[in-house]
């Protein structure tokens, strides 16, 4: 008999935290914790290792997307599937390149839910049938520039204010590496100027 899944289930709001657990643990779901803000949800997760975190991606203290980038540091067997209300795809682009291995809509059904769960407990991915579209316009961006995984985290944290010493110590690159991808960036951009740059991919919803 095979152990049943384990996940951390974390939402800001107390009745859907409540519904959403005790529809998994009705299907079958070990919920080994659960938490009503991001920091919270992290330390249940560094400290329960469960096979699965549902997260809010929108939470005090911590948001679900940067919840992830340190979930993939200090967890990395945890797999992260967002439970969100949004679906703007720069949000969906970040959220792909902090690690996150899937997408529920909190309008979809619980069933679908329970399948997401279980889809990225076994390693797979799941993402929302309603998601898919902005995912596909985001990875083909047919008219738009496509611009790497690393480009954009760069791009975001210039959008930050960070100097190119911090992003290189943010991301373990050196400011020469950095600079090289800003350089690359506002040529895909067609961009005179690093602010220029990051105007257009925030203009473009390359980046959020």
């Amino acid at each position: 008999m095979t152990a049943p899944v384990t996940c951390v289930v974390a939402d800001d709001h107390p009745a859907v935290l409540e519904a959403v657990s005790e529809y998994l643990t009705h299907g079958g779901v070990e919920v080994v914790g659960r938490a009503l803000e991001g920091e919270e949800a992290l330390a249940q997760i560094e400290a329960r290792l469960p096979d699965v975190a549902l997260i809010d991606v929108r939470m005090p203290r911590l948001g679900g997307i940067e919840l992830a980038r340190r979930a993939q540091r200090t967890a990395a067997g945890t797999a992260i599937l967002l439970y969100t209300g949004y679906g703007d795809r720069a949000l969906l682009t970040e959220a792909l390149d902090a690690g996150v291995r899937g997408f529920v809509l909190k309008e979809a059904p619980m069933d679908d839910l329970l399948r997401a769960v279980r889809a990225v407990s076994a390693g797979g991915t799941y993402v929302d049938p309603v998601l898919a579209g902005a995912i596909a316009t985001s990875a083909t961006g047919s008219e738009l520039p496509e611009l790497t995984r690393r480009e954009r985290e760069v791009l975001r944290l210039l959008a930050d204010g960070l100097s190119n010493e911090e992003i290189g110590k943010r991301l373990y690159i050196s400011a020469e590496t950095v600079r090289t991808h800003v350089r690359k960036a506002m040529a895909k951009l067609d961009a005179d100027t690093r602010t220029q740059a990051v105007a257009r991919a925030l203009r473009d919803r390359l980046i959020a």
